[in-house]
């Protein structure tokens, strides 16, 4: 007997989407305007990040019928925001393709679990919180400017997040819509529903802007994307193989990241919504929800020019606000793993802070000289006990 979708099916893959991007498309908007990207490029950027999602999580799910959701690097969005700022467009294209090339050789090869214990956990945590960081300190600090606005998101948040965990961003997305429109920060004038244009960038590659950038991009995507992924995969019951999984997202970088796809993944948060019994009491047909999941990303994708249009017409400081919040967990259980073994807290605290200060040697980033002096001072308390 041939299997077909439930409404529960639709309405699991539709709200995983929803919490998908209202949780950090706001990020990804910052990222590409790091990059000095125009609006027709950032349109394209969310065209290659939907269509790739969407084709992904459909055709892994139904080939392997399996909820396989597939998502972009929220914490590599998170980076990019911060490090490309001064770096070209096609720098910044190059260094995708090197990133997606990465993760595809870990994908083919089975190198995940062998790249991933060469950088120890509470490293890998303590750069990722060091990256998110001034995310959060942004967010609060746009109190200080709008404070009924970003006072209000904030007090929503915590409210939410003690009642409905899963739906506190989207509801802090409305409030702060809603407040500032009635505080007519927000115009609506050039906000239409048209179809995107993917605009192809040819890329350049710069060495320092691979080192500083494209390796931290890599390894931020790698620890706190695709292991958790394949995690909550597991702790589902479901042992798909991760070498072609990982090879599909890196393959799909590599093709899209001319466009704009700066990294693809395994989702964690969002792919446990469609393997929930939410979604269906069937463990075996749980699949179909992330299979409409991918439909939902690939309408995004086509209306990505919309997305784009309504996000220009939001105020700073409600981007910043919505963007803190969403990271606020992910740095708290990032540190709290960066910090949690006595042996290593030195080490992952140091990692921490040159990653959070923002610091530039020799035109690379501060993720990788904090993730290169946090393992110095690692292996020198490691030889030393």
């Amino acid at each position: 007997m041939i299997s077909t979708p439930k409404m529960s099916h639709i309405t699991s893959g539709f709200v995983a989407v929803l919490v998908g991007y209202t949780s950090s498309v706001a990020i990804i908007f910052q990222a590409a305007t790091a990059s000095g990207a125009d609006s027709s490029q950032i349109s394209s950027c969310l065209w290659a990040l939907g269509i790739g999602m969407g084709v992904t999580s459909f055709g892994l799910s139904l080939y392997y019928k399996t909820p396989i959701l597939t998502a972009w690097s929220t914490p590599g969005a998170a980076l990019l925001a911060t490090g490309l700022i001064g770096t070209s467009i096609e720098e910044a294209i190059g260094l995708f393709i090197v990133c997606s090339a990465l993760i595809t050789l870990c994908g083919v090869m089975g190198l995940v679990e062998k790249i991933m214990s060469f950088v120890p956990s509470s490293l890998a945590s303590a750069m990722l919180a060091g990256v998110l960081f001034p995310f959060a300190t942004s967010g609060f600090g746009a109190l200080n400017t709008h404070t009924l606005l970003v006072g209000s998101m904030i007090t929503a948040f915590f409210i939410m997040k003690r009642i409905v965990p899963t739906y506190a961003v989207p509801a802090v997305l409305v409030v702060g819509i809603t407040i500032a429109s009635l505080q007519h920060l927000i115009t609506y004038d050039h906000v239409s529903l048209i179809l995107s244009t993917p605009v192809w960038t040819t890329p350049t590659f710069s060495l320092t802007s691979i080192i500083g950038i494209g390796i931290p991009l890599f390894i931020v995507t790698m620890a706190s994307q695709n292991v958790p992924g394949l995690a909550v995969l597991r702790s589902h019951g479901y042992n798909t193989s991760s070498s072609p999984l990982i090879s599909w997202t890196g393959i799909t970088g590599l093709v899209l990241a001319p466009f704009g796809g700066f990294a693809f993944n395994l989702a964690a948060i969002t792919a446990a919504i469609c393997m929930g019994e939410e979604a269906d009491k069937n463990k075996k047909t749980r699949y179909f929800a992330s299979m409409w999941a991918g439909v939902f990303y690939i309408f995004m994708g086509l209306f990505s020019a919309t997305v784009v249009s309504l996000f220009a017409s939001f105020p700073q400081a409600l981007i910043f606000a919505i963007a803190g919040l969403a990271l606020l967990s992910t740095i708290g259980n990032s540190l709290y793993q960066a910090l949690n073994q006595q042996l290593e807290r030195d080490a992952a605290l140091t990692t921490f802070i040159i990653t959070a200060s923002g610091l530039s040697l020799y035109g690379i980033g501060s993720a990788f000289w904090g993730l290169i002096i946090g393992l110095c001072v690692y292996h020198f308390y490691q030889k030393n006990t």
